[in-house]
């Protein structure tokens, strides 16, 4: 070998090692923002010792829905009852808007509004119980139950049930009939445009459509709240979360006819721990971008969850033609049991009775860990990244990922997705490693990457 080619050979070598040392330190680098992603705990939410209101010592003032002309016989209409007694309660500081357990409470579709005075606590032991039938709902409140907005530092407790009695509006959904127009529905319990509120204990069910909406609020704890609705229910997502920051889930069980946490446009820091989800379609961030809008999540942590029987595990989900980006989702201690799509990353959503057109603008989806997720998948390709050709998927992290299916092999799917594993990574997602659509271990097809609700 002459000088020149000796020369040119260590040049290459040279070359090559910086550029698989750059590879190293970007991706040592991800690792540790990916590692250091955590919702800011310190602002944690300041509300006050939870009233021992029951004790005339406690300092409370009692408001009864009871006094106020309730019957809560599940058959008079107590509507105006809540209000009355809502409006005293507001108004007065340190006050309790007690619903009673043992009755029953026809409500129908309400605002209650604040702001409110210092310490309101909302104690629900009975039962909140919703107008079967559709055709007698308000038109002026078509989308909502129990709406409350507008409130700071309030405390939701109780031992109560919240139910929405949704089976006609199931019925009639285009989902379930499809001659029938496709038309939202209420949601039981709504919290929009309020900060540091804690939600404990209650049970939430049947609803209409959604069960729980958090809606432009910030700084919301969630805790061992009960969400249930039968797995035909359409469109009955647990617990939505949308231009919300600062939330926290923890120690809930969620069983739905949707998803059972969905993350959307417009909302940052928000924390799910020890979660149970099943029956449902998961966990999901998304949908986001549709008709061609902008959807931006960020800092999310999934931290300990058990998912079983579930139409989908660990979901992102956007449609063609959208923008913005999700970014820094940290999904960790995750156990799966006979769930169809494990780990799913869907940028050709499509819930939609028609086709939806090919475009190429997309939600960017990049900076996402997957770290000691197990179980079982009915689906034979446990992960799949359908992701944009124009606008891929970028540093997706695997890390102690072992799927396994119970009658059969698994495979890793990828479109346009690009990433790193380390650890036990099972089934093998070499495809994230490799830009060569040739070493993809499935090739993408069109009835691939074109998904629809499941």
């Amino acid at each position: 070998m002459d000088k020149f080619l000796i020369i040119s050979f260590f040049g290459l070598l040279m070359v090559a090692h910086a550029v698989a040392g750059k590879m190293v330190h970007d991706n040592i680098a991800l690792l540790g923002e990916l590692e250091n992603l955590n919702v800011e705990e310190e602002n944690e939410v300041e509300l006050f010792e939870e009233p021992s209101w029951t004790s005339e010592r406690g300092g409370k003032v009692l408001v009864n829905v009871d006094s106020f002309g309730a019957a809560g016989d599940g058959v008079s209409d107590d509507t105006q009852a809540f209000l009355n007694a809502w409006n005293t309660a507001c108004s007065t500081p340190k006050s309790v808007f007690l619903v009673p357990a043992g009755r029953h409470y026809l409500v129908s579709a309400t605002r209650f509004k604040g702001p409110c005075a210092d310490k309101l606590v909302i104690q629900i032991d009975g039962t909140i119980v919703a107008p079967a039938e559709p055709d007698n709902w308000d038109p002026k409140l078509a989308r909502i139950w129990l709406d409350f907005s507008k409130l700071n530092g309030v405390l939701f407790q109780g031992s109560g049930v919240i139910d929405g009695s949704g089976s006609k509006w199931w019925a009639s959904s285009c989902k379930k009939n499809k001659s029938n127009p496709c038309r939202g529905a209420p949601t039981a319990l709504t919290i929009d445009s309020s900060s540091a509120v804690k939600v404990k204990g209650l049970t939430i069910q049947n609803s209409q459509q959604m069960n729980f909406v958090i809606s432009r609020s910030e700084s919301v704890r969630i805790y061992q709240v009960l969400v249930s609705a039968p797995e035909d229910s359409p469109n009955t997502d647990g617990i939505h979360i949308t231009e919300s920051t600062n939330v926290v889930l923890q120690d809930c069980k969620i069983g739905t006819g949707d998803d059972c946490i969905s993350i959307v446009n417009g909302s940052s820091a928000i924390k799910m721990k020890r979660i149970f989800c099943g029956p449902g379609h998961g966990i999901s961030i998304g949908s986001l971008g549709k008709d061609n809008s902008m959807g931006i999540v960020t800092k999310v942590v999934l931290d300990t969850a058990y998912l079983r029987e579930t139409a989908n595990g660990l979901r992102i989900k956007t449609w063609q033609g959208g923008s913005g980006y999700v970014r820094g989702v940290r999904f960790e201690n995750v156990r799966m049991e006979d769930v169809s799509n494990p780990i799913i990353i869907d940028q050709f959503y499509c819930d939609s009775p028609k086709a939806c057109q090919n475009q190429t603008s997309a939600v960017k989806i990049s900076q996402i860990m997957y770290r000691n997720i197990s179980g079982t998948t009915k689906s034979s390709k446990a992960m799949k990244f359908a992701c944009s050709d124009t606008v891929p998927c970028s540093d997706i992290v695997l890390s102690n990922v072992n799927l396994e299916k119970k009658d059969g092999t698994v495979e890793t799917y990828c479109n346009s997705a690009q990433g790193i594993g380390y650890g036990i990574v099972h089934p093998s997602a070499d495809c994230l490693t490799s830009n060569d659509k040739d070493a993809k271990l499935a090739e993408p097809t069109r009835n691939e990457i074109v998904h629809t609700e499941l």
